[in-house]
C-alpha cells in the first residue's frame, strides 16, 4: 500500500526519473529511512545526506542509525555537522540566541541552518533533487500554521515538490511520501525493523507545530480523513497561490547563497550570535 502511494505520487506529480541523482535529508528517522528504502528499491539511484544537529545523545543515536541502515541496504552516506559548518551545535546556537531573542525557537534555528545546509551540500553533490521524508500530517500541519498565521506566501513553497522559483543553484526539493501518513510509515518502519528512534526530537515541545499537531490528531480520531481533505483542498488552490507569489530570487551578499532578500536568513541569524 505504501509502495504504491509513493509510486503513484512520483508518476503524477513527476517528482523524479531514473536519470535524476537523488539525495534523500536523511536524519536516522522513520520517515527519511522509509523514504530512503523505498526510492532505493523502486530502481532510483539515491545518497543519503546526514546532518548531525549536536543535540546531544539524540543526534548521537541517529548518526549510529543512519550509518547502520546505509551500510546494510549498501546507500551511499554523506556526513555534515553544524559544529563542522558553523563552529557550534544547534543547541548552543539556541541557547545563545534565546538570551537575546525569547521569540527564536529551537525549530526556528534548526528549520534555517538545515535548509541552507540541505541545498549547499546537495548542490556540491551534484543532485537533480532532494527528496525530504515530509508526510501528510507534516504537509496538513504545515498548511494550518500557515493559515493561522496568515503566512500565504509561505503555504506557496508547499506541495509535492517544494518551492515557486527556479534557479541553478537552487536544488528542487519534494515529498514522496505526501499522500503517506505518519502512522502509515511507522507501522510500515516497525514492520521492516529499521534501526531508527520513535521519540520525537527534544526540542520540539516548544514548537508551535507541536500544538497544531495534537489539535489535527484529535480531529482526525474524530473525523477520519480530515488530514486527507485538508491537503486536498489545498493543492486545489496551490497553482494560485503560486500565479500570485512567484517573485524574484536574489543571491545573498555575504555568502552568495539563494535568499529571498539581499541578505539570507542563515547569514542574518549566524550574524546575531555576535551582535
Amino acid at each position: 500500500m505504501i509502495e504504491k502511494k509513493v509510486k503513484d505520487t512520483i508518476e503524477k506529480y513527476k517528482l523524479i526519473s531514473k536519470k535524476d541523482k537523488v539525495v534523500v535529508a536523511a536524519s536516522g528517522g522513520k520517515d527519511s529511512s522509509v523514504v530512503l528504502y523505498l526510492l532505493k528499491n523502486l530502481g532510483y539511484n539515491v545518497s543519503a545526506l546526514f546532518i548531525d544537529l549536536g543535540i546531544g545523545n539524540y543526534s548521537k543515536k541517529n548518526r549510529e542509525n543512519i550509518i547502520k541502515f546505509c551500510e546494510k541496504e549498501k546507500i551511499k552516506l554523506n556526513i555534515v555537522s553544524f559544529k563542522e559548518e558553523f563552529g557550534y551545535s544547534l543547541c548552543y546556537i539556541r541557547d545563545i540566541l534565546k538570551e537575546k531573542d525569547r521569540n527564536m525557537k529551537a525549530c526556528t534555528v534548526c528549520g534555517i541552518l538545515r535548509r541552507y545546509l540541505l541545498n549547499k551540500k546537495a548542490r556540491e553533490m551534484k543532485a537533480d533533487k532532494i527528496v525530504t521524508g515530509h508526510n501528510l500530517d507534516d504537509e496538513a500541519q504545515a498548511i494550518l500554521m500557515n493559515l493561522f498565521k496568515a503566512n500565504t506566501n509561505v503555504s506557496a513553497r508547499l506541495g509535492p515538490m517544494v518551492g515557486v522559483v527556479k534557479d541553478k543553484k537552487l536544488i528542487p526539493r519534494i515529498k514522496p511520501l505526501y499522500f503517506v501518513s505518519e502512522e502509515e510509515v511507522k507501522e510500515f518502519s516497525m514492520k521492516k525493523k529499521f534501526p531508527v528512534l520513535y521519540d520525537k526530537c527534544p526540542c520540539v515541545v516548544e514548537a508551535y507545530r507541536n500544538h497544531v499537531r495534537n489539535l489535527l490528531n484529535e480531529y482526525e480520531k474524530k473525523n477520519k480523513g480530515t488530514k486527507e481533505n485538508i491537503v486536498l483542498s489545498f493543492l486545489d488552490i496551490l497553482p494560485s497561490l503560486r500565479k500570485k507569489y512567484s517573485g524574484e530570487l536574489n543571491y545573498c551578499k555575504k555568502c552568495g547563497e539563494p535568499s529571498s532578500g539581499d541578505v539570507c536568513n542563515k547569514c542574518l541569524l549566524m550574524k546575531r550570535l555576535t551582535l
